[in-house]
């Protein structure tokens, strides 16, 4: 390869097989094998189904969390970050529509690294989305705890029985099928959606705009003002926190190869997806701090139903929104186990990770990319119990991923101008520059508002890359569509060259 690793091959195949040789080959029968094993359920998600999975990894940010971003900048610092961070998101999904488009793979942002980045781009950035799609499930679980235990609900109380009800209830479903589970999904977010616009409805009637800059100033900080109470400094600390209303949107791609014509339905999901989730950010930003002020709800765990008890007093309507929010969790938890199952199936198959993780079974489920992970987060809820600094960890390697796909964008955009692109990004290389700038700019935000979360991050990083290192990048599979397009690249350029 001309990255420097060894002629990758597929176990099945014998010693010195051809990775192109063609069908009817003793090593093309062994790449058959190998992929049959390895096949996901072909065309079972329509754009319907595909921009409600957009809204699912997601919509739980809406009804918590983003609210902690208070305390860091306040109302007018909070907002900053919130715009900033809704652009970085807006160009990096116009950016990866159009990478969806040209490699609609399970590999989703993997697979354009490792196109554009060779295979050590694709590791790195396929490890960064793991592990945000690992530890994001486990931290929703440890909430999906609390807002059992505060609703009363059959008599539970937050701990590893919840969580562990939530990893087998829900990869039962994915195990099911995936047709079966987005449909799933897209019943339960639609539930979580609908409960925050009559959420935003029932706040804005009591929007008071004094209430926005309510926290205290502190005046030893740089530029600061009601506004600003932390200074200009408290912008930048906030833009953890103002991705919180579009972390995970970007795992649409993931979707790929169960996706009905993906070079249309992809692109088109994906704009819609942020589009809504633009709207939802919006409303519920300016509702709940309107309504109760920023700081009442900078801290609390529910911020929304916070906001509709201004007497501490349940209603109505916050009883609503407090059922909703269980529903918002459930939606993101669920998306967020199948995006990590189909990312670890991806580098699974492609052979950066273990091979047998890749496996599928008759339902065409990726059942040890489910279960694996799900062992592991499940681990980690009942072990910790922080679901805060997972989240954190998780927002680390969310960074990091979304730095190297905009990069990927811009690299292909210059080094292969003529590659056929059914969808364009608006902009061009301008749109995904901006995203890569504002992705690097909140991944040094990380370590302003946790720095283990980012140590630890780094340290499971550095796990990683010496496995890859020293193992399996010498044992890459060429079959893998991933390593096709790599391959077929290579060979299109060696022949231009000529």
């Amino acid at each position: 390869m001309a990255d420097g690793t060894e002629s990758p091959r597929i176990s099945p195949s014998p010693p010195g097989a051809a990775a192109g040789a063609p069908p009817g080959s003793g090593p093309a029968s062994g790449e058959d094998a190998y992929l049959e094993r390895r096949t996901l359920r072909r065309g079972s998600a329509g754009p319907l189904l595909l921009t409600g999975l957009g809204v699912a990894y997601v919509v739980s940010g809406d009804f918590s969390g983003w609210n902690f971003g208070l305390a860091e900048g306040g109302f007018g610092g909070l907002a900053i970050a919130a715009v900033l961070m809704g652009l970085m998101y807006t160009c990096m999904v116009f950016a990866l529509a159009e990478l969806a488009a040209i490699l609609p793979t399970a590999g989703g942002g993997y697979g354009f690294a490792r196109r554009a980045l060779g295979t050590w781009g694709g590791f790195l950035t396929g490890t960064a989305i793991l592990i945000e799609y690992v530890l994001a499930p486990a931290a929703i679980s440890i909430f999906i705890g609390d807002y059992v235990e505060s609703l009363g609900l059959f008599g539970l109380e937050s701990g590893w029985p919840v969580y562990l009800a939530c990893f087998v209830i829900f990869i039962g479903i994915h195990l099911w099928g995936v047709g079966e589970a987005l449909r799933f999904s897209l019943i339960v977010t639609a539930v979580a959606v609908a409960a925050l616009l009559i959420f935003a409805f029932g706040a804005l009637t009591d929007f008071h705009s004094g209430s926005l800059d309510d926290i205290p100033v502190d005046h030893s900080a740089l530029g600061a003002s009601s506004w600003l109470p932390f200074g200009l400094l408290g912008i930048w600390s906030a833009f953890p926190f103002g991705m919180w209303f579009f972390l995970g949107v970007e795992g649409v791609p993931l979707a790929a190869e169960e996706t009905r014509d993906p070079a249309r339905t992809l692109p088109k999901a994906m704009a819609w997806s942020v589009g809504i989730l633009l709207v939802l950010a919006l409303l519920t930003f300016l509702a709940a701090t309107g309504a109760r002020g920023a700081h009442a709800v900078q801290g609390a765990g529910n911020p929304l139903v916070e906001a509709l008890q201004p007497d501490g007093h349940a209603t109505t309507l916050s009883r609503i929104v407090n059922y909703a929010g269980l529903a918002g969790l459930v939606a993101s938890f669920f998306s967020l186990i199948y995006a990590g199952s189909r990312q670890l199936f991806a580098l699974s198959r492609a052979g950066y990770l273990p091979r047998f993780l890749s496996l599928t079974s008759r339902r065409k489920a990726p059942y040890l990319g489910l279960l694996v992970p799900g062992a592991l987060g499940f681990a980690l809820a009942a072990a910790t119990g922080d679901g805060a600094r997972m989240l954190n960890v998780a927002v680390f390697g969310a960074t990091i991923s979304y730095a190297l796909m905009s990069l990927s964008h811009i690299v292909l955009r210059r080094r292969e101008p003529g590659l056929h692109r059914p969808y364009r990004t608006p902009g061009g290389v301008l749109t995904s520059s901006v995203a890569f700038v504002l992705a690097c700019s909140a991944l040094v935000a990380t370590f302003l508002v946790d720095k283990d979360a980012a140590f630890i991050a780094l340290g499971v990083y550095a796990v990683a890359l010496a496995y890859f290192a020293l193992y399996s990048r010498h044992r890459l599979v060429a079959a893998a569509p991933e390593e096709e397009f790599a391959a077929l690249a290579e060979a299109e350029a060696e022949l231009s060259r000529d």
